[in-house]
């Protein structure tokens, strides 16, 4: 055997049991050497409040896609008649429907859409135009303040846009008012969930009566399967 390699103890020599110079290092303190120092009280109250940030996080994604989940199945659709109101089948409501339904349609992506002009048998100056449409929304309140941008270029800006009760079907529900020829105003209310958004020109009514009709409306409009 060359002496260039070690050679193999022979029985009865003693056998080295040194430790490697690893396991003495201070950087790996063993059982010898005591127990450790406690966790200093700033460094439970970081850890704590890190804790508290991620558990909060996980939380608040959970919850936002709930929502998505129990919002995205959604039907919308303009029945014959809707809280109280009529669906006029006139070729000229007909087609300001489709003008308005197209003229929004454009303006947000939208996977189907409708449009319907509703009259009210207390007076012709009463009838709502309405128009939404269905769409896996991300951000219901920013599309909805979209919708009332685009009321706005064609009518004129809406004013005291304020947020409503949007009712059991949840998401976000808003109304303003915005200009007519005749010098005054109209209403104009809508809403925008996970699933769907919907708004409607009300003539001859407060913000406060539109939003009401809005909820009966959207109750009977808006579908979840």
């Amino acid at each position: 055997m060359s002496n260039d390699r070690i050679s193999a103890a022979e029985p009865g020599d003693p056998i080295d049991v040194t430790p490697p110079v690893w396991a003495a290092s201070p950087d790996r303190p063993d059982e010898d050497d005591g127990p450790r120092p406690p966790m200093s009280g700033r460094r439970k109250i970081v850890l704590g409040s890190v804790a508290v940030v991620v558990l909060a996080g996980v939380i608040g994604v959970g919850i936002w896609g709930a929502g998505i989940i129990s919002q995205q199945d959604t039907k919308m659709t303009t029945p014959t008649k809707v809280a109280g109101l009529t669906r006029d089948n006139s070729s000229e409501a007909e087609a300001t429907a489709e003008d308005l339904r197209a003229a929004f349609a454009a303006g947000i992506d939208l996977n189907e859409s409708v449009g319907a002009v509703y009259t009210d048998p207390a007076g012709a100056n009463r009838s709502v135009l309405f128009f939404g449409g269905t769409a896996l929304l991300w951000s219901p309140a920013k599309d909805l303040d979209t919708l009332f941008t685009l009321v706005g270029d064609e009518n004129g800006e809406v004013a005291g846009v304020h947020e409503v009760p949007a009712g059991d079907l949840g998401g976000v529900m808003k109304c303003g008012t915005t200009p007519v020829d005749d010098g005054g105003s109209m209403a104009v209310c809508g809403w925008a969930d996970h699933g769907a958004t919907g708004m409607a020109l009300f003539p001859s009514r407060t913000p406060e009566e539109a939003g009401k009709l809005m909820r009966e409306m959207r109750g009977v409009l808006q579908t979840r399967d």
